[in-house]
């Protein structure tokens, strides 16, 4: 089997793909805009061969080099990169070179636009937001008068996490937003009251989980861009069955097949009309990738297991190899940005939660705003000992 991944080495625990897969005997075949000197040695070690490009954003070059491969290895029987940016470029590729093993480029328009997200959700029963795509001002005051008045929430119709999102409260902003905003399509939605948690899963061609988890996200992304909070989330084994249930379902609707996803709810903090109650939880929106950052990796730690190899399985066997683990704990990841001050050393972290922290690094710069600079990674058997935890690292300076 040839498997043509892009941008092998970020985020840079990616060389774990491709080392699985070649443990399960696949040719990996790089592309990448990196020299090869500066690739990580376990990279070196899974890749068969590297082929670099000047540029990622240059689909020419790209289309380049995986027809470089074609000609020298043969038919190419996956491509990806498992990276929202490159999403589009992967389902073109797909297209181009007939790899029909992923999406292709007239499908990706369900798994990129929120509108069209919106209309699935909607035909397959899973609640979500009322939505509304952005037009004229009358158009939108109409929307906000329909859904009982502001707050409201605008992003780009197609955009990958949280930029140029934001919450309009009154219509001096409202008006803002329509003199300020850009020339691409946004959408519109009544804003919900709820922690953001995710439901990520690895899936076969059938469309079924061969593995699931849930993640805990409070705060928002949105709300860590655009009011520079410290991010915190944890993973856990212990998964709503509600959450499971429209995971599920969402699968389904969208014709997920071979991939790891992670596909956004919230679990409502106050009930609403048409949606659910306090503790339902309602779509947010689908991403056709694993969770960022070193999510993959505190799922490893939380169900005791082995994402990376399962992911591996499924490429090459369509089915679950691993087993289940009966050991089960929470994940918890707390980051520190640099423009604040902190009650608590760094070594003051290091000294208290030695024996429980499984992760401790610098964040590469092109996350900090996200995940910031400093990051910690523990875990815990109980609840409690996150949030004491969460606590403890971002406790401020007086």
């Amino acid at each position: 089997m040839n498997f043509i991944f892009i941008s092998p080495n970020f985020p840079h625990t990616y060389w774990l793909f491709c080392d699985r897969l070649r443990k399960n005997g696949v040719n990996i075949l790089g592309i990448g805009d990196s020299s090869y000197q500066s690739l990580e040695e376990p990279l070196k070690k899974a890749l068969v061969e590297y082929y670099k490009v000047g540029s990622l954003e240059n689909y020419d070059e790209v289309y380049n080099a995986v027809e470089f491969f074609t000609k020298k290895y043969g038919k190419i029987d996956w491509l990806e990169s498992n990276n929202e940016y490159w999403l589009e470029q992967d389902a073109k590729l797909r297209s181009a070179f007939n790899i029909v093993t992923g999406i292709n480029l007239d499908e990706i328009k369900n798994w990129k636009h929120k509108s069209i997200m919106h209309k699935i959700y909607k035909e397959a029963g899973i609640p979500t937001a009322r939505q509304h795509i952005v037009s004229t001002v009358d158009a939108a005051k109409n929307f906000i008068s329909e859904i009982g008045g502001f707050p409201v929430i605008v992003k780009p119709d197609v955009g990958v996490g949280a930029a140029h999102t934001s919450k309009i409260e009154n219509e001096v902003q409202l008006l803002d937003f329509y003199k300020t905003k850009s020339d691409v399509s946004y959408v519109m939605e009544e804003f919900i009251e709820g922690n953001v948690c995710s439901y990520d899963a690895i899936v076969n061609s059938k469309s079924e989980p061969l593995f699931e988890s849930m993640t805990d996200w409070p705060p928002s992304i949105a709300d860590i861009v655009n009011k520079g909070l410290n991010l915190s989330y944890y993973t856990t084994t212990k998964m709503s069955e509600k959450l499971r249930v429209l995971g599920r379902k969402a699968l389904k609707a969208f014709n997920v097949k071979s991939r790891f996803v992670h596909l956004e709810f919230f679990c409502l903090t106050k009930s609403y009309d048409g949606i659910g109650e306090k503790g339902d939880f309602a779509a947010l929106e689908v991403n056709m990738r694993p969770a960022g950052g070193y999510t993959p990796d505190m799922m490893n730690f939380a169900h005791s297991t082995d994402v990376y190899q399962i992911w591996a399985d499924m490429v090459t066997d369509d089915k679950r190899i691993l087993p289940e683990s009966d050991k089960h704990q929470y994940c918890v990841y707390a980051g520190r940005k640099n423009q604040y001050s902190y009650y608590y050393s760094h070594q003051d972290v290091l000294k208290r939660y030695s024996s429980k922290i499984v992760m401790c690094e610098c964040m590469p710069e092109l996350m900090w705003e996200t995940m910031g600079c400093q990051m910690y990674t523990a875990c815990f058997s109980d609840i409690d000992d996150v949030h004491e935890f969460i606590d403890f690292v971002h406790k401020k300076a007086e």
